[in-house]
């Protein structure tokens, strides 16, 4: 019988990556009935979790074995425990590869899973072992549980144990992010997502000291994986200002990760309140959510200005590409003494693909649409955007509207921030891209807190999406974290962009599994708020900030704990109906 050829050694583990604890009780052991030999570090003291790995196909697969250390050992210097009992969750995986034949790895893995060896296992699809290093690939990351997106046709997919019971989620593409959202969005996956969803997962690290390494291309094969799978979910990432590019040594100061997507999709960005009872609302008529739908393109934020330093004349000059004649329009003449000046832009196509994504959204939501503008005084700038809106509506969205009920009426922009502050809430509000910055902020608000609102980036085709929280990677508590000190950070609106996120892929499978899933978790955290398990920042909205006790919320990890026991109850009692 032909004996497999031996297994190449392994590549060097990451810079990221912490040598075996010796704190931990893990020892490296040969295992003798393997066809070859594989050093496996064992955990004895770790209870191990049965399941199956499978390989569809035939050929040469790298098999990775990993383990945890046992219980109370805290291993990664980047994420220190707080001080108290130290939850699982929160310690280092430790794996060994060996190169198999795929019958082989199977039969292993199983054999591994059922003996109790092992807590989790991991496995690729290998074309070359030595292409691995050649190419730029990355190992998968021995303190998270998620695998990181390798270049080429390389790709390390998450774990799978017990995976009969959970419900099939599809592809989705999933963006970690920097800091505290970083530390909550393993939590999300590991709690909330991972025992219960098996996904095909495309993970990609937009961390700011992965987007230097890759020069920010990292980004970009985000954008165009969304592209290719329809669904992204995105953890908050830093856009790095002159403080960060000293403090990470970045090659320069990169762009905003939320921009360069949202260029490559294109779309709208839309925010919705998530709305507890208990939490009072600054605007207290707002029963229901307002959407705000943001123009992410175009107007001041691709705008050229300048400062004017003494008398002359601005003009604008616009060269027809076919070689016409010129025109040239007067801005201002600067008689007096100096100034500013500023020229913006915006597209049809754009403006139009901001149509179908506002109306796109109106009729999922069931919502009327309003869209405001400043035409009155910008006729052709702002009147483009109203023209447009009012054209397509007409050729492609009225009878849809009306069989719904619903409406769609274009405001001044002025008169709509008065209406939205006498009305209850409960419609879509279409924005420029200024103003939709401006009002998504206040509305949120209004509702009680920015952790509370939930982003999603729906593209023009109404087939791809990407959802993200509304918020950033709340450096102050991360900074708190890595002290050890004891943190309460809001992880609702993370959470929530899971669950949009899956809510979306269940919808273009027609997975109605998930789609409950989605729509319970989201249940889930609501009620859990609302029964007055909350973090600090919403104990204040209740309390005030002064006011608040120690008793009165739930650190970071407590209440990730609690909704994981929520969620499990939930689907527990949904199982017995």
């Amino acid at each position: 019988m032909k004996q497999a050829p031996p297994p190449p050694p392994p590549p060097p583990r990451p810079s990221s990556a912490l040598p075996f604890p010796s704190s931990s009780s893990l020892s490296l052991r040969p295992l003798p009935f393997l066809p070859f030999p594989l050093l496996l570090p064992l955990a004895p003291s770790s209870p191990a979790r049965c399941g199956r790995l499978y390989w569809p196909f035939g050929g040469w697969r790298r098999l990775r074995i990993g383990c945890r250390p046992r219980m109370g050992v805290a291993v990664s210097s980047a994420h220190p425990e707080a001080p108290g009992p130290t939850r699982g969750s929160r310690l280092s995986w430790v794996s060994t590869a060996a190169r198999v034949r795929a019958r082989i790895g199977s039969w292993v893995a199983s054999l591994l899973c059922r003996a109790g060896c092992v807590r989790a296992l991991a496995r690729s699809r290998l074309k070359g072992w030595r292409a691995r290093a050649s190419r730029g690939g990355r190992w998968l990351c021995v303190r998270r549980r998620s695998a990181l997106r390798t270049t080429g046709s390389v790709h390390e997919g998450s774990f799978q144990v017990n995976m009969s019971s959970k419900i099939c989620g599809g592809s989705v593409v999933e963006m970690q992010g920097d800091e505290m959202t970083r530390v909550i969005w393993e939590l999300i996956k590991e709690k909330l997502i991972f025992p219960y969803v098996d996904l095909d997962l495309h993970s990609y690290d937009l961390g700011i000291e992965n987007r230097d390494a890759t020069n920010d291309k990292v980004t970009s094969e985000a954008a165009e994986a969304i592209k290719k799978y329809n669904v992204g979910i995105k953890c908050a990432t830093i856009t790095p200002d002159e403080k960060r590019v000293e403090e990470f040594k970045l090659k320069q100061m990169w762009k905003s990760p939320n921009g360069t997507i949202r260029n490559i999709l294109g779309g709208t960005v839309f925010r919705e309140a998530i709305i507890c009872k208990n939490i009072p609302r600054l605007v207290s008529g707002w029963v229901k959510p307002i959407i705000i739908g943001r123009h992410a393109y175009g107007d001041q934020y691709r705008a050229t200005d300048f400062v004017v330093p003494r008398p002359g004349k601005v003009e604008m000059v616009y060269t027809p590409q076919d070689g016409g004649k010129a025109v040239t329009y007067l801005v201002h003449n600067f008689e007096a003494g100096g100034g500013v000046a500023m020229g913006m832009y915006n597209l049809d196509q754009s403006i139009r693909d901001f149509a179908h994504s506002s109306f796109q959204m109106a009729l999922s939501k069931s919502w009327p649409l309003y869209m405001s503008t400043k035409n009155t005084i910008l006729k052709r700038y702002d009147g483009r955007f109203k023209d447009i809106f009012q054209e397509i509506y007409e050729k492609q969205y009225r009878s849809k509207f009306e069989a719904k009920k619903i409406w769609y009426e274009h405001r001044l922009i002025d008169d709509m921030v008065a209406q939205a502050m006498k009305s209850e809430g409960g419609f879509i509000w279409a924005c420029k891209n200024y103003d939709g910055d401006v009002q998504s902020d206040s509305v949120a608000q209004g509702y009680g807190s920015l952790g509370m609102m939930t982003s999603v980036l729906i593209c023009p085709d109404g087939k791809t999406v990407e959802a993200e929280a509304a918020h950033g990677t709340v450096t102050r508590h991360f900074r708190m974290h890595q002290k050890g000190q004891e943190t309460s950070t809001n992880p609702i609106a993370s959470i929530f962009a899971w669950s949009r996120g899956l809510a979306h892929r269940a919808k273009l499978d027609n997975n109605t599994e998930l789609s409950t899933f989605a729509t319970t978790l989201e249940d889930v955290c609501v009620e859990t708020i609302e029964a007055g398990f909350m973090t600090k920042d919403l104990a204040a909205c209740i309390k005030g900030l002064p006011n608040v006790q120690r008793s009165d919320y739930l650190n970071t990890f407590e209440f990730m704990d609690k909704l994981g026991e929520n969620l499990k109850a939930k689907l527990a009692s949904q199982a017995k109906l």
